[in-house]
Order: structure tokens, then C-alpha cells, then sequence
């Protein structure tokens, strides 16, 4: 099969994108705040742009038991909740399955079907790496989608492997003798990449075109496709839930989430703020950090900042030499 072009499929204008049918329903009972509801939205918004119907495995988290109180659902969509552990493998077969119907003639070959898997941190950087390191390698056609919050939320603010270096968690606390959690986030984005598959890309529900754009190319290729979303958790960031998209702003604007993709091997940064902000701009407006503002501790904002930094030399690096000539 050909691969479609991707700049050749336009987002129609944001006044279109919200007059299609809402998939996911209101009244479920995510945070006030809550970033999830957010980039849902925004991939069905991209999705019924471009005529896709969205078959959606659910891991077990915030989402998944929000939105799926019995009796009641809020997708409008084909839905299956699946455990912690095994969304990318739930939807890998129901990916082979739908295949096998269509070679047997036994279902319509015309309609445009997506197979998603969504998961948080938890059940994406750590309980569900095995089934989704499985499913990228074999090459199943399907989109992931992980709502990065930092942490397991769902269960109590344990800190997880996306969980910033001094966060303060339930499982890490900040105590007499504990500044929060010891080590360093995990960046997925780039885990998935060296699987090499066709397409990876990290967004921020803020920078609605960007996040657009990125899964209308996730929609159009052919093979697996991991993307990486900033998702604000004002319960246990400890954040005003108003300051959502101010707070996602700052992550993109001082280069602690950066906004960048992995095309066929070929790293780009999509946006490049002008006047990077200090990352304690990013950090002062979450309360997980406080301890970090008090006298003494001026070292550990030095040392995020060198991460942060270090973070974005090598992104730059990655975009140089994977788009050098010759």
C-alpha cells in the first residue's frame, strides 16, 4: 500500500474542528484542570478531520475509570478497557483481527479505521513497557498515545518513572531526609524511536496546531506510531487547576518539554521558543516542587536547569545529524 503524503492532508480551520460530533462525552468525572480530557479531545478533533473512526484500547488509570463508571461510558466510540499492563498488546490483535476479517471479505475494505492504544506514564514507562516495546517491534498499525501526568495518579501520587528528579510523591515524599525523587525522568519519545519505527513525536495540548499536525501524520502512516503528550494533574502537581494551559505553556517554553518528531529517522524540533524561560518559571507554579525555594537548595534548581539544558543540546544535535546531507 502507498504511503499518503501527509503535507498534502490539510487540518481544517479550529472553527470547523469544533463542529464535528463530540466522541468523548461530557459529564464524566476526570479533575477539574485535568489535561487528559484535553488531548482526547484533540485527537478525535484531528481524527473526524480526516474521516477516521478511532478503535481505542484504554489502559487501566485516570482516564480509563473516569470515564467508564458502570453503568455509564463516555465514548462514543468503539472501547475497550484492558489491565495496567497489556493495552499495546489488547490492540495489536484487535489491529490483526480487523486484518483478517478484511482478507476474508467480511468487512467493508472502503471505511478508515485507526487503532489506538492509551495509557499514562505508569501504565506506559513501566508497567505496559513490555507489551508496547512488543508491539512496535512487530510493526502492528496502530497509534500509542501516552498522557505523560508524571506519575500514577490514578492510585495516589506514586512517583513513576516519568516523575521529575525532587517531585515530591506519596512513595518519594520530601522529608528530613528525602528532597523527592532521587532520579531523573525517563524520556519515552526517545526509547520508542530506537525501535525504529516509522513515526514518534512528543506535543502539548497548549499548541493545538502542532498536536494537529502530529497525529494527522501518526493517522497517515502505515506501521506503529508512539506520541508523547504533556498532561497537567492539578491534584497531584499540586497546581491551580485554571493555570493548566499556562503551566503546559511553560513546560514547552522553557525547553523542559520540548515539542519535536521522529520521522523515518529524522529528528525535528517543530517549535523553537525565541527567549527560552528559566525552568523555575516551568517548576514555581507547582507545589510538588516548593521545598526546591527554600534557602539551601538553590544547587537542585542549578541542576534541573543543566538537565533541561542538556536535554535540548542533544535534541538539537539529533535534528543536525539526521537531516546532514550526504
Amino acid at each position: 500500500m502507498a504511503q499518503v503524503n501527509a503535507a498534502e492532508v490539510k487540518i481544517p480551520p479550529l472553527k470547523k474542528l469544533t463542529n464535528y460530533p463530540e466522541k468523548l462525552a461530557p459529564g464524566h468525572r476526570l479533575c477539574a484542570g485535568c489535561g487528559a480530557s484535553i488531548i482526547v479531545r484533540q485527537m478525535y478533533m484531528a481524527a473526524n478531520a480526516l474521516g477516521y473512526e478511532l478503535i481505542i484500547a484504554n489502559a487501566t488509570g485516570c482516564v480509563e475509570v473516569c470515564t467508564s463508571i458502570y453503568p455509564y461510558t463516555s465514548w462514543r466510540s468503539p472501547w475497550i478497557h484492558n489491565a495496567f499492563e497489556n493495552a499495546a498488546a489488547t490492540i495489536a490483535g484487535v489491529e490483526a483481527a480487523y486484518k483478517a476479517l478484511k482478507r476474508k471479505g467480511k468487512l467493508p475494505s472502503g471505511k478508515k479505521v485507526k487503532f489506538v492504544a492509551l495509557g499514562g506514564d505508569g501504565g506506559t514507562y513501566d508497567i505496559g513497557f513490555q507489551s508496547l516495546s512488543g508491539a512496535l517491534e512487530r510493526g502492528h498499525d496502530f497509534i500509542y498515545v501516552c498522557y505523560d501526568n508524571e506519575a500514577y495518579m490514578n492510585t495516589g501520587i506514586q512517583r513513576s518513572s516519568a516523575t521529575p528528579k525532587y517531585a515530591n510523591t506519596t512513595t518519594q515524599p520530601v522529608g528530613s531526609e528525602s528532597l523527592g525523587k532521587p532520579q531523573h525522568k525517563k524520556w519515552m519519545p526517545e526509547v520508542a524511536a530506537a525501535h525504529g519505527i516509522p513515526y514518534v513525536a512528543q506535543v502539548a495540548p497548549s499548541h493545538w496546531k502542532d498536536f494537529m499536525e502530529k497525529f494527522k501524520k501518526a493517522l497517515l502512516t502505515e506501521g506503529p506510531s508512539y506520541i508523547n503528550a504533556f498532561c497537567v494533574c492539578p491534584r497531584g502537581w499540586r497546581s491551580k487547576e485554571e493555570e493548566g494551559i499556562l503551566i503546559t505553556k511553560l513546560a514547552v517554553e522553557t525547553n523542559y518539554w520540548p515539542l519535536f518528531e521522529v520521522e523515518n529517522g529524522k529528528w525535528r524540533i517543530t517549535y523553537k521558543p525565541k527567549n527560552p524561560k528559566p525552568v523555575v518559571e516551568f517548576l514555581k507554579k507547582q507545589g510538588r516542587f516548593k521545598h526546591l525555594f527554600k534557602p539551601g537548595n538553590e544547587d537542585k534548581l542549578a541542576e534541573l536547569q543543566a538537565e533541561v539544558d542538556r536535554r535540548w543540546e542533544w535534541l538539537n544535535k539529533m535534528e543536525e545529524l539526521t537531516n546532514r546531507e550526504g
